[in-house]
Order: C-alpha cells, then sequence, then structure tokens
C-alpha cells in the first residue's frame, strides 16, 4: 500500500509484518510512529524492540527469528523494529519463510529500509509481508496528502495554496510537515491557508526559484527573469547553473514538442509527472514549436562553446538571455 493509505489500514486491522521501504526518510518515520500508536502501547520500555540489521547474521538471525515468538508483558501487542534488514534468498527460505506463514499473534513486526541492496531477496514479494510503499511521492500525491494534514491540523487549506506550498517546498515530506506546523502557530485554529499566506509564510526553495526562472523565460517576462536570476545568485547559484537549466527547460519542451500520445503517454516515456507534461504542452501551444526548437538549438551550441572554452560562462548566460528574450 502507499504511505498515505495506510492510516485508512490501520483503523481495521494490524498487519503481523510489515515492510516499510522508500527512499522518504518522513514518510519512514511517520509510517513506523503511526503503527506504534495502534499498538496502543502502555509499556513500550517491555514491548517495543528496536533492532539493527546488519547484526542479525548466522545464530544471531536464527535467534532473532525465535524471538519474536515472545509474549507481551501487560499489552496487548508487542512491538519489534528492525532496521536496514535485508536478508538473502536462502536466508529467508531457511530462517523467515514458516514464520510470516504462522507469525505470533501478538508480535507486529516492522522491517524499515531506505531502500534496495544487492543480493537482498525481494521482501516485498514475499508472502505474509506487507509492504508500505515510502517511495519519494509524486506532486499530485503529495497535495493530496499535505491537503489532508493540514486539515487535521485544524487548518483550512485552499487547492491552489496547497499546490504552491509543495512547489515552494520542493516536494519535501519533511519540510512540508514543518511549514505545516509554522502556518498552524502563524494562523491559529482554523486559519485559512491562501496563496497569499503560502507567499508571506513560507520561503521558496531553490529548486521551485529554478522553476520560476524557466517559467519567467518562457514567459517572456524579462523582468520576473532578472529578480529570480538575482536572487538565485546571491545564494550560490552562478551562470553555468542558471545556462544549464534553461537548456534542460527547453530539452523537455523540445522532445515533448516532438512526441505524441496522451500525457501519461509521453511521461512514462521521459520519466515526468503526466501534469508536468500537460502544462509544458500548454506552454508549447502558446510559444510555438518552432520557437521552442530554436531555442533549444541556440542554448545547446551556447553551452557547447562555452564547454569548449569559446565562451565564458558570463558570456554565454547573456547570449542565451539575448537569445530568449531579443532574438
Amino acid at each position: 500500500m502507499k504511505f498515505t493509505e495506510l492510516s485508512k489500514s490501520l483503523k481495521e486491522t494490524l498487519f503481523p509484518i510489515y515492510l516499510i521501504e522508500g527512499e522518504e526518510a518522513y514518510f519512514r518515520a511517520h509510517a513506523v510512529k503511526s503503527i506504534r500508536a495502534a499498538c496502543g502501547l502502555s509499556q513500550p520500555l517491555l514491548n517495543d524492540v528496536r533492532e539493527e540489521g546488519e547484526t542479525l547474521k548466522g545464530d544471531r538471525l536464527a535467534a532473532f527469528r525465535d524471538s519474536l515468538y515472545a509474549m507481551p508483558f501487560f499489552d496487548e501487542w508487542r512491538l519489534v523494529r528492525v532496521y536496514d534488514f535485508y536478508p538473502t534468498e536462502r536466508e529467508w527460505e531457511s530462517v523467515f519463510k514458516n514464520y510470516a506463514a504462522a507469525p505470533c499473534p501478538s508480535t507486529v513486526l516492522l522491517i524499515v529500509n531506505g531502500g534496495k541492496k544487492a543480493g537482498a531477496c525481494d521482501l516485498k514479494k514475499k508472502k505474509g509481508v506487507t509492504f508500505v510503499d515510502c517511495a519519494r511521492a509524486n506532486e499530485e500525491t503529495l497535495q493530496k496528502w499535505l491537503f489532508s494534514l493540514m486539515r487535521r491540523e485544524g487548518l483550512l487549506p485552499e487547492s491552489d495554496a496547497v499546490e504552491l506550498m509543495v512547489r515552494y517546498c520542493a516536494l519535501n515530506a519533511a519540510r512540508l510537515k514543518k511549514e505545516t506546523d509554522k502556518l498552524k502557530l502563524l494562523l491559529g485554529e482554523g486559519g485559512r491557508v491562501t496563496c497569499a499566506a503560502v507567499e508571506e509564510h513560507i520561503e521558496r526553495d531553490t529548486e521551485y526559484k529554478v522553476y520560476e526562472l524557466t517559467q519567467a523565460a518562457s514567459a517572456g517576462n524579462f523582468t520576473a527573469f532578472s529578480e529570480i536570476l538575482s536572487d538565485l545568485m546571491k545564494k550560490g547559484f552562478d551562470e553555468n547553473a542558471a545556462l544549464s537549466a534553461l537548456l534542460s527547460h527547453y530539452r523537455t519542451l523540445s522532445e515533448i514538442s516532438e512526441m505524441s500520445g496522451s500525457d501519461g503517454e509521453i511521461a512514462a516515456a521521459l520519466g515526468m509527472n503526466p501534469y508536468a507534461v500537460k502544462k509544458n504542452r500548454e506552454l508549447i501551444a502558446r510559444l510555438k514549436k518552432d520557437r521552442v526548437q530554436r531555442r533549444f538549438r541556440a542554448l545547446y551550441e551556447l553551452s557547447c562553446k562555452m564547454r569548449g572554452g569559446l565562451l565564458t560562462k558570463t558570456g554565454a548566460l547573456d547570449a542565451a538571455v539575448a537569445k530568449i528574450f531579443f532574438d
């Protein structure tokens, strides 16, 4: 199941074995916290056990398996958390397969992994293991999650504000949670989260500023482009990074302009979000395909000249700006 589906699942049942896996550390930590809360432990010192997966080798692995049958003390459940646990196929078959088939009914085992590891078995496919997907979420999923989070925190979010905040925070779930806590303090119970509130109180991530830079370029808004570029430069951005961002933007537009099919099909081919493809197609329609491709070729040529030493990075960026806004 997706991380966002866990809360609903826990209202119905607790599974005996969970695999909490994915690169989003906040989702992993929150999943553990949610399952721990669902266990309702009154004696955590006795019934909440933590192990490190790297220590579970040889006889220690079998002993750990046997310990899962221990009964809880003065609680309904016993929680066992094991972090970074990557058993081989042979270890799973010889040690854990039988346990997964008939787990201790009072033990909840959490396997918490950041990602895959060479040589390890695929725990997601093992019978008896409930997978909680904590991979980095796309923009749409994060918007739904943030909207629900704000409502639970007593805030009244507007959909446009939620979308803006996800972009400001560069799809970082941990930062979104911290910023939500800040908005709750600033706006109070029942506070309305508007675009104006987000713009006033949430610091824009560099990635979002780069996004704004490329959008200003495509919109032909030289004043906004100059202001954003100046702000980025003050924070360590350089001319090479700016040119690379513009080149990447126009490369994507050029590729999409040459492709046919649905937004979803193009997104799958390019490894993008369908919503992003839709917005880029709208941008291409305004700019026209020929202009998009001319700008891409011009920026690519300038980038090559800069790498070849024919232009300085300042000269290359200045020429790129001239091509975009004044050619």
